[in-house]
């Protein structure tokens, strides 16, 4: 008897086991992809030229939205991005650096936890393939140590695509670490191209995962178009010749696609035109042939970041997860602008050991091609004017998202956290290894994505504040100043996000109020009046300044 009831309980716990194994494996599996540095329109089905077939696939079978926030700049963006806090509340309010004070001290805190350490202590498996740029001086701030499983990748902002040598800038070169799972790599250099090898271990990683019985979260963190501007040979003669029209020509049919698909409103304003770009009709010959180099190569690495998208598509769907799969696409800043006078022609950040595109060459996009990457919007990387701070935004799941949508949105990666979380039914620790914890900030975009609502519903409006360039966004009103100014512009939105009317004197009362839910804000937010900190200006990869 006694063996019969002990056989019976067994087989009771069996089953018991089996169908919680059963529940954690059909919880739904998430991808978000972030690229580098990439502009509003640079994508295919955002109107640009460069062929990203893969990601115009997953916005054709899903849904695209016209509003969608990062932070400005890549190590800021990634902060909010990995933990669901405003920058400052997660110890990014300013860079990967440490400025001395708790909301600048360069790396992630302990009371904001990782999308790692959230998913991982829900049950799933937690991979990272690309770029981490939130802590690198001690190894308790890397990836393995704060969630993630599986990591390969850069510790830092910014590397070689062909190797891993300093990289020359500044007056220091600027130190270079491949890592994976907390082991330096050394590989040979030109031996690989490091946008492929981000695809390649990521793939690597869904195979190992896949003899788990649990979901997995994967964050694909491409460089990619980051400068400096390097690809493969093959990519890159695909372009030849496509960019022969020129910035300007190339913008007002950008424009006219953006219109065309849904994109861009009919209502809606552009952007004035950059004063600070020249008529391409103007430039000489040579000067044309140096610029064209630039962006062929620029548009090269998007293409490549793309055909490795495709590929772990079809890894998904060879290990029969593309059915039970979200996937999310977005950019981490705008494109980036500014000029630099260390080469006469182009005025750019160069290595003149190669042209441009090899190993041997250093060189960036600079702001006359940002001007088209960022169409139709106004400003450039660093900037909280439009062009500066907004992504393109793909969301992916079959039978889940209504196919070829495209919406407002109006969201923000603060909100990328709690729509993971609700999605996968985690819930969110208020305490974490003896550590209180920042309670989340943003909000679910779920009824966005699965119920057809037009915009996020969050009751409260978005923030944003680095290095002295603020802003606020509170339904169809957004509020921004631009550093060393502190006055204030105020715009509407709903018709005029090329920025072209500042309505702040007609709307005193508009402004008082935006601004006093700023300071409220950045009060409680941790964040420091930017003078205060007396930087001495020194560009740093991502676009920082370092004090000196």
């Amino acid at each position: 008897m006694k063996k019969t009831i002990l056989s019976l309980n067994l087989l009771l716990s069996v089953v018991a086991l089996n169908a919680q194994n059963k529940t954690t494996a059909e919880k739904p599996n998430i991808i978000l992809i972030m690229v580098d540095d990439m502009g509003y329109s640079d994508l295919g089905n955002y109107g640009s030229e460069i062929k990203t077939p893969n990601l115009d696939k997953l916005a054709s079978e899903g849904l695209r939205l016209r509003e969608f926030y990062n932070n400005s700049i890549c190590a800021p963006t990634r902060g909010s991005l990995l933990t669901g806090q405003y920058q400052h509340k997660a110890g990014m309010g300013f860079f990967d650096v440490n400025l001395g004070l708790p909301a600048y001290q360069g790396y992630l805190n302990k009371e904001s936890l990782t999308l790692g350490e959230v998913f991982r202590s829900g049950g799933y498996s937690t991979l990272l393939s690309g770029k981490w740029h939130v802590g690198s001086e001690d190894q308790a701030q890397w990836p393995n140590q704060r969630g993630f499983d599986k990591f390969y990748g850069i510790l830092k902002g910014a590397s070689n695509y062909f190797d891993t040598k300093p990289l020359p800038f500044g007056k220091t070169p600027y130190p270079v670490k491949l890592i994976r799972n907390n082991e330096e790599l050394h590989p040979k250099d030109d031996s690989y191209y490091f946008t492929d090898e981000i695809g390649n271990n990521a793939m690597t990683f869904l195979d190992e995962q896949n003899k788990e019985n649990k979901p997995f979260f994967l964050y694909l963190a491409f460089t990619a178009p980051h400068w400096p501007l390097q690809a493969k040979p093959i990519d890159i003669a695909k372009y030849r010749g496509k960019f022969d029209e020129g910035w300007d020509v190339l913008r007002e049919k950008r424009i006219e696609k953006l219109k065309a698909n849904g994109i861009l409103p009919a209502n809606q304003t552009v952007s004035p035109r950059d004063p600070e770009v020249p008529e391409w009709s103007k430039l000489t010959y040579d000067e044309k042939q140096f610029w064209k180099a630039k962006m062929e190569v620029y548009a090269a690495m998007l293409d490549n970041m793309d055909q490795n998208v495709g590929k772990v598509l079809e890894k998904l769907k060879a290990l029969k997860k593309d059915k039970n799969t979200l996937i999310i696409f977005i950019s981490d800043n705008g494109a980036q602008g500014g000029f630099n006078s260390y080469n006469p022609l182009g005025r750019g950040l160069v290595r003149n050991d190669g042209p441009v595109g090899t190993s041997e060459s250093f060189d960036y996009q600079e702001q006359n091609w940002a001007y088209l990457s960022n169409t139709p919007l106004q400003q450039y990387k660093n900037n909280m004017h439009e062009g500066g701070f907004s992504s393109p935004f793909i969301a992916w799941f079959p039978s889940k998202i209504k196919a070829g949508r495209i919406d407002k949105g109006t969201g923000h990666i603060i909100d990328l956290a709690p729509t993971f979380y609700e999605l996968a039914g985690i819930e969110y620790p208020k305490e974490y290894n003896g550590v209180t914890t920042n309670p989340l900030v943003g909000s679910s975009l779920l009824p966005v994505l699965f119920n057809n609502v037009s915009q996020v519903d969050r009751g409260a409006p978005l923030f944003w504040e680095r290095a002295g360039n603020r802003a606020v966004r509170d339904g169809k009103w957004k509020l921004v100043s631009t550093y060393p100014s502190y006055e204030w512009e105020l715009y509407n939105i709903e018709t005029d996000r090329g920025e072209t009317t500042n309505v702040a004197q007609q709307n005193p009362g508009i402004v008082n109020k935006l601004s006093a839910s700023y300071f409220d804000w950045a009060d409680k937010t941790g964040v420091v009046e930017y003078s205060k900190f007396k930087l001495k200006t020194e560009v740093m990869p991502g676009g920082a300044t370092l004090k000196k």
